[in-house]
């Protein structure tokens, strides 16, 4: 956790509400860091739904292992996330470290053991002393409140440089109803259906099949349309809760995701899933620089996000916006080795709506005083246009600096 806070940091945090059936409570446990708190206990009331979808890495955590398995359930009574040890790469030590946490948790909230779902995040390879949750986790289940966000969201912080909060509020039937969300993640960012670490909770009562098709759709243009180096988390994890107690005020139940009386809940889902995927770009190991790039006129859109991803992961195209160079050359590079159907003699590309080249080359109005003074702003925009179709795309990411080396040459030091 940086004592540097990201100039991309959002200006307003927002005032996070009290969901019906949702606890929270923070500790200090030891796990690697000192004089902060690293891990969150969140407890949810019976009959709780849960969703989640993870990393496609094929060398998984543990806690993703954990998580998996219990999503069939559908229930959740509790949430443990802990920062500082990721119990990746931890063998049959960090599976019975799963298996231990869930039992001290289900022991302190007083449920079964299936309906606790675990996090972690941090150094990848160390093993997890469970044992320093024994005690902690007693104490949180009787301390927890219904709701200091930021403060669990500052629990779950690595290299993050600010927590990430982001709630929405809109009717469901009669009743009004919540979405709160809170992420972490700023360097090993290129999710795959997936994210870092994100959870998200609400008082809607949605079915876990209905909830589980929301997050699965909700994911795919805004988590993991952000990437920060372009390597996966062995624990991008995100899991959704539903508690349902709006459903005293009158909120119907809904049992499909396709149920027309969604259509607003859906809406205020995604932009909460949206704004925590931003920070999470602004937060960038090192950025100086939010960079949005859209391709349009692909083939396809599958088409466009790779040819997107493929400019948003260049190292080459990053460090020149580091170095507030509108390097066109560079954006071409990226678009031709996407391996997707592109035409030189049809590409257009712009920087922050100024267009550089034309139709394969260099703009005829291009003026370097003009583009040079707009590559100074905070947040860049790099336009492709194709001119093969009608797929569009959008990802976010950021530039990539020389502090992004710095973090992490002596990650582990």
């Amino acid at each position: 956790m940086s004592s540097s806070v990201s100039p991309l940091a959002p200006k307003n945090v927002p005032d996070m509400p009290v969901i019906a059936g949702v606890r929270l409570a923070t500790a200090e446990a030891g796990i690697r860091y000192k004089n902060r708190t690293d891990v969150l206990l969140a407890v949810m009331d019976k009959g709780t739904a849960v969703a989640g979808v993870f990393t496609q890495s094929k060398c998984p955590s543990a806690p993703v292992e954990w998580c998996r398995a219990k999503l069939k359930g559908g229930k959740a009574r509790a949430l443990v996330v802990n920062s500082g040890n990721a119990n990746a790469f931890t063998g049959k030590t960090g599976r019975s470290s799963t298996a231990l946490t869930a039992k001290i948790a289900a022991k302190a909230v007083g449920c079964p053991e299936g309906e606790i779902f675990l996090a972690s995040t941090g150094v990848i390879g160390e093993p997890l002393d469970a044992t320093k949750f024994d005690g902690v986790l007693g104490r949180l289940a009787e301390t927890t409140e219904a709701g200091d966000y930021l403060a669990a969201a500052k629990a779950i912080m690595t290299t993050d440089t600010f927590p990430k909060v982001a709630t929405a509020t809109v009717k469901l039937g009669k009743a009004k109803v919540t979405i709160n969300g809170m992420a972490k993640g700023a360097g090993m960012i290129a999710p795959d259906m997936a994210t870092m670490l994100s959870f998200v909770f609400t008082d809607a009562p949605i079915a876990p099949a209905a909830l589980q098709a929301l997050l699965k759709s909700g994911v795919e243009d805004t988590f993991n349309a952000v990437t920060i180096d372009g390597d996966t988390s062995t624990s991008d994890t995100l899991l959704a809760f539903a508690t349902g107690a709006a459903a005293e005020h009158g909120a119907p139940r809904i049992s499909r995701a396709s149920d027309p009386r969604l259509k607003a809940f859906v809406k205020a889902f995604n932009q909460v899933l949206a704004n925590l995927s931003e920070q999470v770009a602004r937060d960038g190991e090192g950025a100086r620089k939010l960079v949005e790039i859209t391709v349009e006129g692909a083939k396809t859109k599958a088409s466009a996000r790779k040819i997107a991803m493929s400019i948003a992961n260049s190292p080459l195209v990053k460090t020149a916006i580091a170095g507030e160079d509108a390097n066109w050359g560079r954006v071409v590079m990226a678009v031709g080795k996407a391996g997707e159907p592109a035409d030189r003699d049809k590409l257009s590309i712009s920087f922050n709506g100024i267009r550089v080249a034309k139709s394969g080359a260099r703009d005829p109005s291009y003026d370097e005083a003009q583009v040079s003074e707009a590559m100074k702003a905070p947040e860049i925009s790099i336009k492709v246009s194709l001119g093969l179709g009608k797929g569009r795309d959008r990802v976010l990411t950021c530039d990539l600096t020389k502090e992004y080396v710095a973090i992490n040459g002596d990650y582990r030091s």
